[in-house]
């Protein structure tokens, strides 16, 4: 007989939103169950780019993507790919995302995304100090690498959002660009985001948030949730194949694999993956400060602990298909551009962002399970939207007066 585990709050996910919640609500006294069936902090957490973009207020889906999206699906070396095979299940997302990128859908998801992130970086910091995890940050800011011809700053849709929501953007001249980072090869120039930052390991940074909360209280158990039970009572079941875990409020935060536990109780939630992928190089002393994108090649290069990533491209094909080395061949061809000189590869990975057709997370209660709370959906913006997302769960499910506008995130917003 499966063992049955009695819980305040349930959460689902152990990625760094999961962790982010349990961290805070095992903090302010509640009884706490993390259920993941990987360890915590292995997934998407793991492994991307390790920026924290308060800056990020562009929808993937926007004008400018629109207009090129042509030329991003034929070209070479794209940081866009497709699997031909995926593509008939892919066909009603990709309808929405083409409806969400017009100019006035974009730029209302761009202003809902702005009016989160807003909040990003004060909630970083204020959780990165209860976890203590300070250590781990560097506010070096971040930097859009411009190898060819430097945009006018009114031409391209995204710069002119940032700049219609007040986000601070530096253009800088081929010369500030040399002096900001001298080893990169000469540049047409960049923008800079003096308020961006990172982290040096962000296997090290959910790692020990993970202890933080298990230090609070939380409790983490290694299950694969199959399937969500609401009960009469309002208490929600999460069936496991050998245990049952019972909670008064579950918060779904598993990421790309939150849809395949939303659909089967009627939550029509049009969630898909963008498989994202990294290539590492090993070095005692990073040739740069800061994250740095290259725009024109569509990836971050990031200085970490002993390493350099190199992490970006999206591949819409599912959850299920193998590693794409041409997506890696993408990667090191790209930053060999840059860095020539460059080791071998030391590391390549792949993983999974959980993306809607807006681009926008999804955050609240579900409409049918009072109980049921979303926090999923963060596409590129998961681990700068961690310290934000996991206060505003929390305030929900403490029923606090601080809760802010959640309308364009609800879950039920797709009808």
């Amino acid at each position: 007989m499966a063992e049955l585990i009695k819980t305040d709050v349930a959460i689902v996910g152990a990625g760094i939103i999961g962790l982010a919640i349990s961290f805070r609500l095992a903090g302010a006294g509640r009884e706490v169950v993390v259920v993941d069936p990987n360890e915590a902090g292995s997934g998407a957490s793991y492994g991307n780019a390790g920026t924290l973009a308060p800056y990020a207020c562009a929808p993937v889906g926007n004008p400018d993507v629109l207009w090129n999206l042509p030329n991003l699906l034929l070209k070479a070396d794209s940081p866009l790919t497709v699997r031909l095979a995926a593509l008939p299940a892919l066909v009603p997302w990709l309808s929405r995302f083409v409806w969400q990128s017009a100019p006035a859908r974009a730029r209302r998801n761009g202003h809902a995304l702005a009016g989160l992130l807003k909040d990003a970086m004060p909630d970083w910091r204020a959780l990165a100090e209860e976890a203590r995890l300070a250590d781990l940050l560097r506010y070096e800011g971040c930097l859009y690498y411009y190898r060819g011809k430097l945009p006018q700053k009114d031409s391209e849709w995204g710069a002119r959002l940032r700049n219609e929501f007040g986000v601070r953007q530096e253009w800088l001249t081929s010369a500030e660009v040399a002096r900001l980072e001298p080893a990169l090869p000469p540049a047409a120039g960049g923008v800079f985001f003096p308020d961006a930052a990172h982290t040096v390991d962000p296997a090290v940074m959910t790692r020990r948030l993970a202890a933080a909360a298990e230090a609070k209280g939380a409790t983490f158990e290694r299950a694969r949730v199959d399937r969500l039970e609401p009960q009469d009572s309002g208490r929600i079941r999460l069936i496991c194949r050998d245990r049952t875990i019972e909670a008064h409020t579950v918060v779904l935060a598993a990421g790309a694999w939150s849809q395949s536990l939303a659909a089967p109780i009627g939550e029509n939630i049009p969630l898909d993956t963008e498989r994202g992928y990294h290539i590492e190089f090993a070095m005692d002393v990073c040739p740069i400060n800061r994250p740095v994108s290259p725009v024109d090649l569509g990836f971050y290069i990031t200085p970490m602990a002993g390493r350099l990533r190199v992490a970006g491209t999206v591949e819409l094909s599912g959850l299920s298909a193998p590693l794409n080395q041409k997506q890696i061949a993408v990667l090191e061809r790209g930053v060999r551009k840059l860095f020539p000189n460059l080791g071998p590869v030391q590391s390549q990975w792949l993983g999974f962002r959980p993306s809607l057709p807006d681009s926008l997370p999804v955050i609240g209660p579900s409409r049918r399970y009072p109980n049921l709370i979303h926090a999923f959906g963060h596409g590129h913006l998961g681990m700068t939207l961690a310290g934000v997302t996991s206060r505003v769960v929390v305030s929900l499910i403490e029923r606090r007066n601080d809760v802010p506008d959640l309308f364009a995130f609800r879950p039920d917003r797709f009808g």
